[in-house]
């Protein structure tokens, strides 16, 4: 790269971009995502199982489709996708079509069922299902300069930053609707501009929302992030790094994950409804119960492994943890099938 390439001054939805997804980027590692950070999928199969099962509450509200589709958004190396198949009945998976959307190879060790697929495809019956994908949408980061203007912010590929042009435009507009900067947790709604203050316009992230949406005939399109409401909004931001388990500066030179909050309101179109991950993962039965403590004595062996389940459980649901994790389910031609108490 030449000195002018890397004193480059970009919006961050640019220099993102390339970091992340560009030749040599950093979701085009050989040891994909896991090898950096560990999301639900990776913290236990729990989670893939508490997706099956509500893949089959969708085949059961779509009356029990002949082809039954599955995609898996963002797959990284097909681990979600995997764990859904294993813990599907068998009559559903023999009528189950798996797609793994993911702009890296394909592994070659995969499962020969799995279609590998660099974007969504059209016309599916079923589930599509986006853990961690949005918080990985690029977009661009506006600051308050001191005269109370939103600025876009310029970064270089080293990390450095300085502020740009105002913002303008449609993404002045989705700022004013879901991030008006006056009106942060930390500030009554209404209140002057402070300087420093910053917001993620997440604009880029409802449209590739609305697009993977409407790739349903009919379903459910379910996105798993962390997340932030119109209400909620963190007044300097979210926007950070992650590199080999820990957090890190946002550098955007391809040694890192680079990712924001998700405002999933935003996102959301009509019809949807939010959920925390805690909430959707007891509608569909993983709690961090603990198993009986008389079942110790008379099954031990059962005892070690009910309280292995629920530990896993505990994690995936955890206050301050996963379980904060924001779900936006959309349903397409069907009931919401997570707040109907008779689903199976």
């Amino acid at each position: 790269m030449t000195a002018e390439a890397a004193s480059e001054w970009r919006g961050w939805r640019a220099a993102a971009g390339s970091a992340l997804y560009g030749p040599g980027g950093f979701y085009r590692r050989p040891e994909g995502p896991a090898g950096h950070f560990r999301t639900s999928v990776h913290a236990s199969p729990l989670f893939a199982g508490a997706v099956a099962r509500l893949l089959c509450r969708i085949d059961e509200a779509l009356g029990r489709p002949a082809s039954l589709g599955f995609v898996d958004m963002a797959a990284g190396r097909g681990e979600l996708v995997t764990g859904v198949l294993a813990a599907l009945p068998a009559e559903v998976a023999a009528r189950t079509r798996a797609y793994a959307v993911e702009i890296a190879d394909r592994p070659q060790t995969l499962d020969h069922r799995i279609e590998w697929l660099p974007e969504p495809p059209p016309g599916i019956t079923g589930l599509l299902f986006a853990n961690e994908w949005l918080d990985n949408v690029p977009v661009e980061v506006a600051e308050v300069d001191s005269a109370g203007v939103p600025r876009r912010v310029l970064v270089r590929r080293d990390g450095t930053e300085r502020l740009g042009e105002p913002v303008a435009g449609a993404e002045a507009e989705w700022l004013a609707r879901w991030w008006p900067l006056g009106s942060a947790s930390c500030a009554a709604e209404g209140a002057p501009l402070t300087e420093g203050m910053r917001a993620e316009i997440g604009l880029p992230r409802d449209e590739y929302w609305a697009a993977a949406v409407a790739t349903l005939d009919r379903g459910l399109a379910v996105a798993v992030d962390y997340a932030h409401t119109k209400h909620t909004r963190p007044p300097f931001g979210t926007l950070t790094g992650f590199r080999e388990g820990r957090e890190t500066a946002p550098v955007p030179d391809g040694s890192c994950d680079i990712t924001a909050h998700v405002a999933l309101d935003a996102c959301a179109l009509p019809g949807a409804s939010l959920l925390s991950q805690r909430d959707a993962l007891s509608a569909l039965g993983v709690t961090g119960s603990r198993p009986p403590l008389e079942l110790a004595s008379t099954r031990p062996a059962d005892y070690v492994r009910a309280l292995a389940t629920a530990g896993e459980a505990a994690e995936l649901t955890a206050a301050g943890g996963l379980g904060d994790f924001g779900w936006l389910l959309q349903p397409v031609g069907i009931p919401d099938v997570l707040a109907d108490p008779a689903a199976p």
